[in-house]
């Protein structure tokens, strides 16, 4: 009984010698592949967050060339208001507008009188001055609210707000007289130019496209009338 008790106590010294020499020997962990790691992590992130930095740049800069590029696809490049396209978008707000809200408007085409003939005459940088004045004058004929266009060639279009028919065909009549005034001197010649102005009123239940038909069959039967009037005068000076 007594020789089991000695085998126990020289494992247990055994035992105790090993543990002894483990905790000796083992190594020391080192901090610097932590660091390390964190290091190389904190590197990515900062990677990563340069990176979304140029990405927002160029996202912000190709949002800027979008807009850029619609509004000059909506502007006539000589005239510097909006073309047919960008017209008729600012056609359509107004009467989805006017449809919710029951507000009204007019609609004018107008047609200048006679632009080929200073073309074929001077030259179509003469014709590019007549239309230059033409729009800066309707510009400043109307209120900030309103909007003057090209429709293309020689032919305009007004968005006006709350004016009823008497009103609205006063201020047409207004815009030829504006428009006829104007005088020009081309290799030595006074030229004028003249205009005819053509009325659709807007309202809840107009239609864009039905209104710019309406104003130009009016303004092709003002056309008309205006024959025998004087439009274009090549005098010299």
């Amino acid at each position: 009984m007594k020789k089991p008790r000695r085998a126990t106590a020289v494992k247990a010294k055994k035992g105790g010698k090993t543990s002894g020499s483990r905790a000796k020997t083992a190594p020391k962990r080192s901090a610097a592949p932590k660091r390390r790691r964190a290091s190389a992590a904190d590197g990515a992130k900062a990677t990563i967050k340069a990176t979304i930095r140029g990405l927002r740049t160029k996202l912000k800069q190709a949002l800027r060339r979008i807009a850029e590029l619609e509004a000059a696809a909506d502007t006539d490049f000589l005239l510097d208001i909006p073309n047919r396209r960008g017209f008729e978008r600012e056609l359509q707000r107004a009467v989805a507008y006017m449809k919710r809200y029951h507000a009204s408007g007019a609609l004018i085409v107008l047609d200048v009188d006679r632009l080929k003939p200073i073309n074929d005459s001077f030259g179509h940088a003469a014709g590019d001055e007549v239309l230059k004045a033409i729009a800066g004058t309707l510009t400043r004929q109307i209120r900030a609210s309103d909007v003057v266009g090209r429709l293309g060639g020689d032919e305009f279009a007004l968005l006006l707000w709350n004016l009823g028919e008497t009103d609205a065909k006063a201020k047409a009549v207004i815009f030829e007289q504006t428009v006829d005034e104007l005088s020009f001197v081309f290799r030595g010649q006074h030229v004028t130019a003249g205009a005819s102005a053509g009325v659709a009123l807007l309202g809840s239940q107009s239609d864009a496209a039905r209104a710019l038909e309406e104003a130009d069959a009016a303004m092709y039967v003002r056309k008309a009338h205006r024959r025998h009037e004087p439009r274009i005068g090549l005098m010299s000076s």
